[in-house]
């Protein structure tokens, strides 16, 4: 049976001493696999979907790859709530954006009925001024 590509990538990975990059990972692979270049392009990101997904890598930022067991849980978490609390401030810019938005549509149009105003009474008053 044919290894999967995310164990060519786990064999690669646990040889190295350190961590190494997704650009050789990726060529490691697909020597290994016996992928060509047409093959490659095609299943270059599906792999590293799942190489994301696969709970024995970590990403160590700047596209470094390595063994999540090879690294202590605080440096390697990533806390939930700063990832939402990034969410929810961007959220709250929109909701602002938003009621600055409405209450300029609504400025528009209270203006123009203000102005409406003001012209029927201009045509009362001429009514008026008529009917004398």
């Amino acid at each position: 049976m044919a290894k999967s590509l995310l164990d060519h990538a786990y064999d690669y990975v646990s040889q190295s001493k350190e961590q190494v990059s997704f650009k050789d990972l990726w060529a490691y692979v697909c020597k290994e696999a016996g992928l060509d270049e047409a093959a490659a392009l095609k299943k270059v990101s599906s792999f590293y979907t799942n190489l994301m997904l696969d709970g024995r890598f970590v990403t160590l930022g700047e596209n470094m790859w390595d063994l999540r067991s090879r690294h202590t849980f605080d440096k390697v978490h990533i806390d939930m709530k700063d990832v939402y609390s990034d969410v929810e401030s961007d959220d709250d810019e929109d909701v602002e954006e938003e009621d600055e938005e409405e209450k300029e549509y609504n400025k528009a149009f209270k203006e123009e009925k203000e102005e409406d105003s003001e012209d029927e009474e201009e045509s009362e008053e001429r009514k008026e001024e008529d009917e004398e």
